[in-house]
C-alpha cells in the first residue's frame, strides 16, 4: 500500500514538472520574456552564464505570489534578453526567518 502511494505521487510531481514550458530568453526581447510569464504564470528560463562561457543556467520565474511553494516568496531577479543584460523578472526563493531579529533571510 505504501508502495502505491509513493508512486502515485511521484507521478503527479513529475506530470507537474513536464507541464512546464521552457524558453531562451536570450532570442527575445524583455517584453516578450515578461509577456510570456504573466501569460504562462510560470515558466523555465534557460540561458548562458556570462562568467562561465559553455555554462547552462537556468531557474523557474513566475508571474505571481501564488505560484510559489510554502515557505517561498517571490523575489526580484534578472535575466539577460536579446535587447538587454539585465530583464527584471521574478522568481521564488526559500525565506528563513531569523527568529531573534524578526527578520527575513534568503540563503542562496
Amino acid at each position: 500500500m505504501k508502495a502505491v502511494l509513493l508512486a502515485a505521487c511521484l507521478t503527479l510531481m513529475a506530470a507537474e514538472a513536464q507541464a512546464i514550458s521552457r524558453y531562451d530568453p536570450s532570442r527575445m526581447s524583455c517584453g516578450r520574456v515578461r509577456a510570456t510569464i504573466a501569460r504562462e504564470g510560470a515558466v523555465i528560463l534557460r540561458y548562458q552564464s556570462t562568467r562561465t562561457p559553455g555554462l547552462p543556467l537556468y531557474d523557474r520565474y513566475v508571474r505571481s505570489q501564488g505560484f510559489c511553494n510554502m515557505g517561498e516568496v517571490r523575489a526580484r531577479a534578472s535575466v539577460p534578453s536579446a535587447d538587454t543584460k539585465s530583464c527584471i523578472v521574478y522568481k521564488c526563493k526559500r525565506v528563513d526567518t531569523d527568529r531573534r531579529f524578526r527578520r527575513r533571510i534568503f540563503p542562496d
